[in-house]
């Protein structure tokens, strides 16, 4: 792997390792382009701050220190600063506004809540599975902000865990997988999901996927220094593209926002 645009820091509070030493693991092991994608800052009502965001009040340091260290290894390493965001119908606007105000060059598409999130959200980052209605709202959310053409792709697309209505997830994972080929934009292979042993990458939507035809890539999604450049995931993600004929993007095209 030459990019990898899906890199946090301790400054989301669910991750460890400085940006510096995120940027020397990445250069040691080759990697040309990084990016920095911490969860997008931003407030809901009543100051609202979800945990695992970087805190609103740290965000201008955010991007002045990544700004400093592009400068400082600008001859070694190729540094994007960006935000993973989601996509909320009631929201979108104000932290798509928010995001371009703190000056972020790019989004990649997070979906870890729905409803919203807050104040009456569902998280689909755990360990249970999914209602019907919790699953194509999801996919809802997903589709929607993919035809917004401002995300540069959709990091783990798998990661909602499906119910026993199998039925049902093919038709739903289907129609989100028909939408990625139709906008031309990559599905991520979650490598944190691979090295946490997590519930996704799951099967069952990489072969979709793969019959649909849409494009996907990998994301090391790095939460410490040693994933920053983590070799181990990935022959695990080349066997998935290979098993399932999938059209792999090595270096997705950055959508600057």
């Amino acid at each position: 792997m030459k990019i990898n645009l899906h890199t946090h820091t301790f400054r989301c509070r669910h991750a460890t390792g400085t940006s510096e030493e995120y940027i020397k693991r990445a250069i040691e092991n080759g990697i040309e382009v990084l990016g920095f994608s911490e969860h997008a800052p931003f407030l809901f009502p009543n100051s609202h701050q979800s945990l695992y965001r970087l805190p609103i009040e740290e965000a201008e340091d955010y991007f002045k220190e990544l700004n400093e260290l592009r400068q400082k290894y600008k001859d070694q390493i190729k540094i994007h600063i960006g935000f993973e965001m989601e996509y909320y119908p009631l929201y979108f606007n104000d932290m798509l506004a928010t995001a371009k105000k703190l000056g972020a060059e790019y989004l990649i598409l997070g979906q870890h809540a729905i409803y919203n999130e807050y104040p009456n959200g569902k998280y689909t980052t755990g360990q249970h599975q999914s209602t019907a209605e919790d699953l194509t709202e999801y996919v809802n959310c997903i589709i929607s902000g993919i035809k917004t053409g401002l995300f540069t792709y959709v990091c783990h697309p798998d990661n909602i865990i499906a119910n026993d209505d199998l039925a049902h997830y093919n038709n739903e994972m289907t129609r989100l997988c028909k939408a990625a080929k139709q906008y031309d934009i990559p599905l991520e292979i979650n490598f944190y999901g691979i090295r946490d042993n997590r519930k996704y990458p799951d099967e069952k939507f990489w072969e979709i996927a793969g019959k649909v035809g849409a494009k996907v890539c990998f994301g090391f999604d790095s939460h410490d220094v040693a994933s920053a450049f983590d070799a181990a995931s990935i022959p695990v993600a080349e066997k998935l593209v290979k098993k399932y004929n999938l059209k792999l993007v090595e270096i997705p095209e950055i959508v600057n926002i």
